[in-house]
């Protein structure tokens, strides 16, 4: 939904829920005693007493005042994954929101009504305050949107899809802004991107294994279960199905393989592939937990109790999106690895230096590498962990936080990173097993083919920027993981 625009549909059983405890709100309001975010202010200044004539306005001061983000637009995806996400909270019944609230949320994300959110403002602390906030003030009729990429006030887009603007009542405005759904959006987009990496990452490094004439022996199925991490084995078992049918590989039986081992950045790919595999499944597991949670604060109960509480820490989930960081630079550094190797005419098995068409006249990949070296520099600047850091805030009422949303948005980049890492290692890789001359792997042959219909192989150098952008788009979409599973079963 939050990348292909998939229609919402509320449950109707959540109507139930958020009515019954919307009923707890109400019954709340005239109480003489106070009640956070139903008849007081809000953090440091949670202790004041808000008249009933000044609650509509207290909601609508509290999301106006909080939507404070600044820097440059949050990419849609991540806008609408945290609209998407708070609906879903809303739906469990327990933020005491009427049902009116959730169903204009549902409106503008079928609308394709998307609110502009600048990328600094939340600490990952009670909830990602200035993102939900954003959303929110579109769901009043305020502040901008975006609708089919177009800039406009929010007031003007829900006018022309026909939805009313909410006034917020008790504790609505509280509910709209006190989770992780931010950070939580931005680590479900990266375990979907990362799992289709992954696998493309076991695609690149077999291709270069298969490109350098190395061999296939440490993948056996037998040398694997030695240490039965299931992502190692996944991977391995990935790379083996690319590399079969391979003439190079073949060649070894007959004319024996000439290394006594393959580098590190070859041999070894399965272990690091693997354990970033399985890094994934524990941030999967995270992921499932959290989009199970019922996260705001104060909450109603399934008893009915209105209760503050701390879940809308942000620590389970900016662990795990850091985790994510770190993955994603070590498999970014071991492709640069290999496509290093190819390039030296010391280390590639007699191809050109460069992989260049005349060696000296032509730089072939010379600069492609420096490309991946520069990314994969940031790669390990971004893998410095945001969740070791603090800042406290709120008139030291929120005296610890923990920037779960500063590290998905690093995570996004680190992502996009890797992805062009492994484009130019699968670009490289190509031209290697093309320059080799050998019989490829069935496999190899339908990936280079897929290439080939946007990419030119070895000749003269040329303009070489455009060639990376293609194989760019060709991992980005899919497309060679796609060329590679018409022939084998890749996961």
């Amino acid at each position: 939904m939050a990348r292909y625009r998939a229609p919402v549909e509320l449950d109707p059983a959540a109507y139930d829920a958020i009515t019954a405890s919307r009923a707890v709100i109400e019954a709340l309001a005239d109480d003489v005693r106070p009640h956070y975010g139903v008849s007081t202010g809000f953090g440091a200044l949670a202790t004041k007493h808000i008249a009933p004539e000044q609650r509509v306005q207290l909601q609508r001061s509290l999301v106006r005042s909080h939507a404070a983000s600044s820097g440059a637009e949050i990419d849609a995806e991540v806008v609408r994954a945290t609209m998407l996400l708070r609906l879903s909270t809303m739906a469990t019944g327990r933020t005491g929101v009427r049902p009116i609230v959730a169903e204009t949320y549902t409106a503008l994300l079928n609308a394709g009504i998307t609110p502009i959110v600048g990328e600094y403002g939340s600490l990952g602390c009670s909830g990602d305050l200035a993102p939900l906030a954003h959303c929110a003030l579109a769901v009043m009729g305020e502040g901008d949107v975006r609708v089919a990429g177009e800039l406009l006030p929010a007031s003007a887009a829900l006018r022309a899809a026909g939805i009313e603007p909410v006034v917020l009542h008790e504790k609505e405005g509280l509910a709209l802004i006190n989770g992780t759904d931010g950070m939580l959006g931005m680590l479900s987009l990266a375990i979907t991107d990362l799992q289709a990496l992954l696998t493309t990452a076991d695609l690149a490094a077999a291709l270069s294994v298969e490109g350098l004439a190395g061999t296939d022996r440490v993948f056996a199925e037998d040398l694997q279960q030695l240490r039965p991490h299931p992502g190692q084995a996944h991977s391995a078992a990935n790379m083996r199905a690319v590399l079969k049918g391979s003439g190079t590989i073949a060649a070894h039986a007959s004319n024996g393989f000439t290394r006594v081992q393959d580098a590190y950045s070859l041999r070894c790919a399965p272990q690091v592939h693997g354990a970033a595999r399985d890094t994934v499944e524990h941030t999967t597991m995270v992921a499932k937990r959290e989009l199970a949670s019922a996260i705001d604060n104060p909450v109603v109960t399934l008893d009915g109790r209105l209760e503050s509480n701390g879940n809308f820490h942000g620590a389970p989930v900016g662990y795990a999106l850091d985790f994510l960081a770190i993955v994603s630079a070590d498999v970014a550094s071991m492709s640069e690895r290999r496509t290093d190797r190819f390039l030296d005419s010391n280390r590639n098995g007699g191809l050109n230096a460069f992989l260049a068409g005349d060696p000296g006249v032509d730089s072939g990949h010379m600069i492609a590498q420096y490309t991946q070296a520069g990314i994969v520099s940031e790669l390990k600047r971004l893998a410095a962990p945001a969740s070791v850091d603090s800042i406290p805030t709120s008139a030291m009422q929120e005296d610890h936080v923990s920037m779960g949303w500063s590290a998905g948005l690093k995570l996004r980049r680190s992502i996009d990173g890797l992805s062009r890492v492994l484009a130019i290692e699968l670009l490289t890789a190509a031209r290697g097993i093309e320059m080799r001359g050998e019989t490829p792997s069935p496999v190899s042959a339908a990936v280079i083919d897929s290439i080939r219909e946007r990419v030119p192989g070895a000749g003269p150098d040329r303009y070489l920027a455009p060639d990376i952008a293609a194989s760019v788009e060709l991992v980005q979409s899919g497309a060679l993981l796609a060329a590679a599973r018409s022939v084998t079963d890749l996961h």
